[in-house]
């Protein structure tokens, strides 16, 4: 009995569809690297409810003809690819033809596109691999293609999606992937009828302040280099705005987003010790290279390549970061402006100064002592004369006079806080312990007024269309912890308050790190939005290692440590305390 059957299309083409699109975010970089592929200058992505209802991508591109505007659903449909040889000289985003087919076979697809030459376009209508319908339309050129209605036939698939600011968020890191390196071409991205980007064409400079916000103009370094084997243009960022996160690194090939780890650690490692501990640079870096030398068909996604000159690569891009690093760092310390002190007026032509003249006494013999005696007289210096033993009391306390103290404290390494207890020594992370008390703080109830300080000068902070949004959603919530933070515009904000514990913070990086984590903690599953605000705001309020603190600051840090319910144990779940027993001191 024969038990080996061929699956139909529609079945193989929702198969192939688990490969390429496993999420909105999967439909959205298929049609927006289709758009590029069009020859597109403005493309505009609308979507709503993260996609699970809609995803539109707009384009002014070459449109297609009647008969390609069908041809383009079926499996491995490409205009890009028509012998084996051009996959190793692919210069496209999409080559593999399974995009719209696997797209049409999980939703409800409606495609209008016209020629530039044409006065009237086509309109297809397909849900699940099946043509409902094709006619004539009247429509602008390009091709704009809606997506609804995502997995609509395969209710398993859909059930495993996560909640909508979850999916948003990925449909939004495709597009920035996406728009980053394509500086060149505009971008918009509206959700749920809100504009979120609107990006014109420009620099990549221009493309990332219009991401990330116009802040980012002052903390990236150029890089550049261009050998034989590889062109690198790009930035990266100044030391001093690391990240917690590596979430802003973006690495691309001949304008493909890649994921290689080697090449991220060559640029890591460029930066050597100029990075705190456990903290990462952001890069925006370009490279281009001859096509022959990379495969970029060993994933579906085509984020994983492989390349012929590995090590070489890595050795150009770790050396190209890292000269960038050195020259734009020394350009900003050193300033070429002459000092007005040094502005001497030049002297009269012909003049010469005067040699200098000096006095002495010919018959001075410093080892004559006595008349004609000579000798070298060693002078004892007038120090204060005293006992021996009050010399070892000033330098160090009597055996005798050392007395237990549960309030007494010291630091090791402007790191850790010692303090004796009953039970022997208790040594003290004090990063660790002044974050589960802050942490502790911000949830044990309602912050009162007290707990706020109004800033002398207001402080405005500039963020991405997104992440305005979501600072949006989340003041309230910062209220309560002592911010005061008003919207001017859609990505403008003046932080007038901060809260009593926050000393001397730079508030733009500070809200960043705070928008980072929480952005972070919603791709959990389970998340509590409080939890994550305040784990956030403990770490980035807390004293730091390597910080001085005096004898009192100790001692209330340890007092305050001790009286919280989970003294022994950071928000982030890290040790605190640690116990040094008498017996291992006699040791």
């Amino acid at each position: 009995m024969d038990i080996i059957n061929i699956l139909p299309d529609s079945v193989a083409n929702q198969i192939a569809a688990g490969e390429v699109v496993d999420r909105p975010a999967g439909a959205v970089k298929e049609l927006l690297e289709n758009a590029m592929d069009a020859g597109a200058t403005q493309i505009d992505l609308v979507v709503k409810d993260a996609g699970r209802t809609l995803i539109q991508v707009v384009d002014n591109g070459s449109g297609m003809s009647d008969s390609d505007a069908r041809v383009c659903f079926e499996r491995h449909a490409t205009s890009k690819i028509h012998r084996a040889d051009d996959l190793f000289a692919i210069h496209t985003m999409g080559f593999r033809g399974e995009a719209l087919a696997s797209i049409a076979a999980i939703a409800q697809v409606e495609l209008r596109t016209r020629l530039h030459d044409n006065e009237l376009g086509t309109t297809v209508v397909i849900e699940g691999s099946h043509i409902v319908s094709q006619q004539p339309t009247a429509c602008p050129t390009g091709t704009s293609l809606s997506v609804k209605n995502l997995f609509f036939n395969v209710p398993a698939r859909r059930n495993f999606l996560k909640k909508d600011s979850v999916e948003l968020s990925h449909i939004e890191e495709v597009f920035r992937r996406v728009s980053l390196i394509h500086y060149d071409l505009g971008f918009t991205f509206t959700c749920n009828g809100k504009t979120l980007y609107d990006l014109k064409a420009g620099t990549l400079l221009q493309r990332i302040a219009g991401l990330y916000g116009n802040a980012y103009k002052e903390r990236m370094y150029a890089v550049e280099e261009e050998t034989d084997l590889v062109k690198i243009r790009g930035f990266v960022s100044r030391p001093e705005f690391s990240r917690r996160t590596r979430g802003e690194q973006y690495l691309f090939v001949n304008g493909r987003y890649i994921k290689h780890p080697a090449l991220s650690a060559a640029v890591e490692k460029a930066y050597g010790d100029l990075l705190p501990d456990h903290c990462y640079p952001s890069y925006f870096i370009g490279l281009k290279v001859d096509p022959s030398r990379i495969d970029v068909n060993i994933h579906p996604t085509k984020t994983e390549v492989k390349f012929v000159d590995e090590h070489a690569l890595f050795a150009i891009l770790r050396s190209a970061v890292k000269r960038s690093l050195g020259q734009f760092s020394l350009a900003t310390e050193l300033s070429f402006d002459t000092p007005e002190e040094f502005n001497i007026a030049p002297a009269p032509k012909d003049y010469m100064p005067p040699q200098p003249k000096i006095s002495y006494n010919p018959g001075y013999n410093p080892f004559r002592a006595s008349g004609s005696q000579t000798r070298m007289k060693l002078e004892k210096p007038d120090y204060p004369e005293f006992p021996e033993s009050d010399v070892v009391s000033q330098s160090q306390p009597k055996p005798e006079k050392i007395q237990p103290a549960t309030n007494t404290c010291f630091q090791v390494q402007n790191r850790y806080i010692v303090t004796p207890l009953s039970s022997g020594l208790a040594v003290i992370d004090q990063q660790r312990a002044h974050e589960r008390v802050l942490y502790d703080r911000l949830r044990s109830s309602q912050p009162s007024a007290a707990s706020s300080q109004t800033l002398l000068f207001p402080v405005q902070c500039m963020f991405s269309a997104a992440d305005a949004e979501m600072l949006g959603e989340l003041l309230p919530d910062l209220k309560q912890y002592g911010f005061e933070i008003a919207s001017l515009n859609q990505t403008t904000f003046v932080v007038t308050a901060t809260p009593a514990d926050l000393k001397d913070a730079d508030l733009q990086p500070m809200l960043e790190q705070l928008l980072c984590d929480y952005k972070g903690s919603t791709m959990q599953k389970f998340n509590d939005r409080n939890k994550s605000l305040c784990t956030s705001l403990a770490r980035q309020m807390a004293v730091k290692a390597g910080t001085v603190l005096e004898q009192e600051q100790m001692q209330q840090l340890v007092a305050d440590l001790f009286a919280c319910p989970m003294a022994d144990t950071s928000p982030s779940g890290k040790k605190i305390i640690t116990i040094v027993k008498p017996e291992e001191l006699l040791k």
